[in-house]
């Protein structure tokens, strides 16, 4: 108040308070003049100057510049460089660089400079869209987003599926910019009411040759229609495609080509080692798990070519645990699934992930030491796209392709093509290790790792067998049997081959529709099945169809496959079991097979001569087993049953020198005839047993006594402490009592009891302390006890707590009676008692007046 008087004195005015309203109108003016300076300097940028170095030296608003500067981003790569400030101009940019070299940078930082300077709200609708090939891309693409953009207003949002479809419709409404991927992008512009993209101003593709490909082409081209035509698009991708066919289907208007490693030596990054083995198909797991045992302090990528393949070698390699963290991830997992482990492998320091292509574009696992690639890719795009997982941002790393002997040429070609170096290295033999046996075991311990495998198996041979590039995938020159040999399977699984569109619709048909086609009998006439037939379990087994994999398998179990086609003859090999007496077993049925199934070719429909053969006879040991009905056919085929029939076995021992004998071998007639006569052999036995028997009771009594020592030893210890105690505690009530023990006295001293005769116990001695001057008797007492302590102790069983004893004690042998000030009667027993005749008197001594 004081400097408030002073200045109205001194006749200067106070400055008025600005309102509410012209603060906010002072905010918007200031802020339109500098967007008006920014998009001043936009116009005057100059793309290809040299000058520009850093995030600083581009025309960015204040929002972006301090989430690119608390995100440490400052240096611009090559591939920024080159096309942020073309984007920033508002041209159409197509940006090819290589992988790990900042290519999500290049259009993020655009996206959120063209809707600033937009003035874009939450009530303008969606500004940006950005589109990803797989969810795993597109949920890093969206993490760097909320990273550099955390200072701007516009609300963002992640659309990749694997959520309810309803929620994310909710929030679409609201969303300024949204990343997602191809297909879930297009159902929500086919069935989300009010999902309005008219007002869309930028366009992101990344990974763009392969959005273009075949795989999403009736996506994007669905999308694209969504879409209003007056809006900017950024395609960027490591191998970009610079078709006219792709460029117009997405309506560019003169891109910017960017490509700032196109005249670089290699389209690969030069701290990148590639190399190559030449492995056959039947020794790739065995290569691949010593490698793993060899480098398990590592980080390391494994591509498969399918998600099949990718489950079957986690699964088995799990179980016979190499020594490092396994992870897997393909297309076929839960949405949290896959986000968990790419987030587990992300943070981890040593570990395998098995995994497709799903992770092979723009994803960034930080210090991934190795990328191997145990099948070859489909082209020279897809191997750039896998190693990029590493050697990312100028760091150092290593890739590994694994080549069947007849891909090797083809495939060599098409890396030269692409300015792609790579070495050819030799695997140490020392580290080569056969793991088909353990293999083979587990799966026949697992059914489902055996199915896991039949499936892997299909899986790449139809890969391999729809290839387009023959000239490097030569499906003829593939040792298919010993593929399957080397996966653990007990035969080669069965495989019709179809076209690529045949194979899509049938993964895509409805599993009734499948089924409805397998319930013909192939004995019937016309496709269709006899109502009147009985069908066995056999029989229904061998009709269902398990897309192609075990049907053939238990048809030939059955031995009911002879008449079928070639094309079935290659399913699993039928295991066979051989018996004693097949000769005469075949012989018997006229031809019919060792599993006791006869040929429909041999079987007679004469009913006569049917009767006439004879009954088959089957010798199992030294027993014998007549085959004479269908169901006595049946007991060859199971195990369990053939065993009643068998003769059993004997148990056997090994001696100390490996050697098996029976536990109970008698001794030859002749052998025991020359040892000597009966007589004297019994003798003998006799005697050496009552030899071992009188030594052995020796030592049964010495040990006997050994023990019962111990055990007075240790009963006497016990009783020394128990003493020891009890002398403790009666020491300090004997100073309670004024007692003393003269120190000289050595028998005192060395007899621990010696104190404990010297006091009072209840029940063998009583004196009272009264005023008549009982103290005296009492102490006559004690020293009269001390000398011939009582032997036994007499128990008090009625006492009250004002009584007082007589001077004089009388020692009785049975019972003593007494009578108290108090009125009450005190009976003093020197046993308790314990039968009928001792309760009797103490019954009469209580009723006694």
């Amino acid at each position: 108040m004081a400097a408030g008087g002073a200045k109205r004195g001194t006749g200067q005015r106070a400055k008025p308070v600005p309102k509410r309203s012209d603060l906010k109108s002072l905010k918007r003016k200031r802020e339109q003049e500098d967007l008006g300076k920014l998009r001043e300097a936009v116009n005057q940028l100059d793309p290809k100057s040299p000058d520009i170095k850093k995030f600083s030296d581009l025309p960015l608003c204040e929002a972006t510049a301090s989430g690119l500067r608390a995100s440490h981003f400052e240096v611009l790569t090559d591939v920024q460089r080159a096309a942020i400030p073309l984007a920033l101009k508002g041209n159409d940019v197509l940006g090819a660089a290589k992988t790990g070299s900042g290519k999500t940078l290049a259009f993020l930082v655009p996206v959120l400079e063209k809707l600033y300077q937009a003035q874009w709200t939450e009530y303008d609708g969606l500004g940006a869209l950005i589109i990803s090939p797989t969810r795993e891309l597109a949920v890093q693409i969206f993490e760097v987003l909320r990273k550099i953009g955390r200072n701007h207003y516009f609300s963002a949002g992640l659309v990749i599926g694997g959520k309810s479809l309803k929620e994310e419709a909710e929030r679409l409404g609201r969303m300024n910019i949204l990343v997602c991927t191809p297909g879930r992008m297009l159902q929500h512009l086919d069935q989300t009411a009010g999902f309005d993209v008219n007002n869309l101003q930028i366009l992101v593709l990344d990974e763009a040759d392969r959005i273009m490909d075949m795989g999403f082409q009736s996506a994007v081209d669905a999308l694209v229609e969504h879409l209003p035509k007056t809006r900017q698009t950024l395609l960027f991708s490591a191998t970009q495609s610079k078709r006219v066919s792709d460029l117009a289907r997405l309506s560019l208007k003169d891109p910017e080509y960017v490509s700032v490693h196109e005249a670089a030596p290699t389209a690969t990054p030069s701290t990148l080692q590639q190399s190559y083995i030449v492995t056959p198909l039947t020794e790739k797991l065995d290569t691949l798990w010593g490698f793993l045992r060899t480098n398990l302090k590592s980080k390391i990528i494994v591509f498969l070519s399918s998600g099949k393949q990718v489950r079957f070698v986690y699964e088995s390699f799990k179980r016979m645990q190499p020594g490092i963290p396994l992870l897997h991830l393909h297309g076929r997992q839960k949405q949290v699934a896959r986000m968990e482990i790419t987030s587990r492998f992300a943070s981890a320091k040593y570990s395998c992930l098995f995994a497709t292509d799903v992770v092979a574009r723009g994803v960034d696992f930080p210090a991934v030491d190795w990328v191997i690639q145990v099948d070859c890719p489909e082209d020279a795009d897809t191997y750039i796209h896998r190693v990029g997982r590493t050697a990312r941002y100028e760091s150092k790393g290593r890739a590994v392709l694994f080549l069947e002997p007849s891909e090797v040429d083809g495939f060599l070609k098409r890396l030269e093509h692409k300015k792609v170096p790579i070495q050819k290295v030799n695997v140490r033999e020392k580290k080569k290790k056969s793991i088909k046996n353990e293999l083979q075991s587990l799966c026949f311990q697992s059914a489902d790792l055996k199915y896991l495998g039949q499936k892997a198996f299909i899986s790449y041979t139809r890969s391999i067998y729809l290839q387009k590039d023959k000239e490097v995938f030569k499906f003829d020159e593939l040792d298919l049997d010993g593929f399957a040999e080397s996966l653990g399977l007990p035969g080669t699984p069965q495989i019709k081959f179809q076209k690529g569109e045949d194979v899509k619709r049938l993964k895509n048909a409805s599993r009734a529709a499948m089924s409805s086609d397998s319930d013909t009998d192939s004995d019937g006439e016309g496709g269709k099945r006899k109502k009147d037939q009985v069908r066995t379990k056999y029989q229904k087994m061998a009709e269902r169809q398990n897309q192609d994999v075990l049907s053939s398998h238990y048809r030939k179990l059955l031995g009911e496959d002879q008449a079928q086609s070639d094309d079935d003859e290659a399913g699993f090999l039928s295991v066979k079991r051989v018996l004693d007496g097949d000769d005469q077993l075949d012989a018997a049925a006229g031809g019919g097979t060792a599993n006791g199934n006869n040929n429909t070719n041999s079987t007679s429909s004469d009913p006569n001569q049917q009767q006439q053969q004879q009954p088959k006879v089957v010798k199992l040991g030294k027993s014998e087993l007549v085959i004479d009905s269908h169901r006595r056919e049946k007991l060859l085929k199971s195990k369990k049953k053939l065993s009643k029939y068998m003769e059993k076995g004997s148990k056997l021992v090994f001696d100390d020198e490996g050697n098996a004998h029976p536990i109970y071998e008698l001794q030859g007639e002749d052998d025991f005839k020359r040892e000597g006569p009966a007589e004297q052999l019994r003798r003998e036995f006799v005697e050496s047993e009552t030899v071992k028997v009188r030594e052995a009771d020796v030592e049964d009594k010495q040990l006997a006594k050994q023990r019962r020592k111990e055990k007075r030893e240790r009963q006497k210890a016990r009783e020394r402490e128990e003493r020891l105690a009890l002398g403790q505690a009666a020491a300090g009530a004997g100073a309670g009592a004024q007692l003393e023990v003269a120190s000289g006295d050595e028998a005192a001293a060395e007899d621990p009891l010696a104190l404990l005769r010297s006091l009072p116990i209840a029940g063998q001695y009583q004196y009272q302390n009264d005023e008549s001057g009982g103290e005296e008797g009492g102490g006559e007492e004690e020293e009269e006890e001390e000398r011939e302590p009582p032997r036994k102790k007499v128990k008090k069983w009625f006492q009250s707590d004002s009584e007082e004893e007589e001077g004089g004690r009388e020692k009785s042998k049975k019972t003593k009676k007494k009578k108290k000030d108090g009125g009450r009667k005190v009976i003093e027993m020197d046993h308790e008692p314990d039968n009928l005749e001792d309760l009797e008197k103490l019954a009469a001594g209580l009723l006694e007046d």
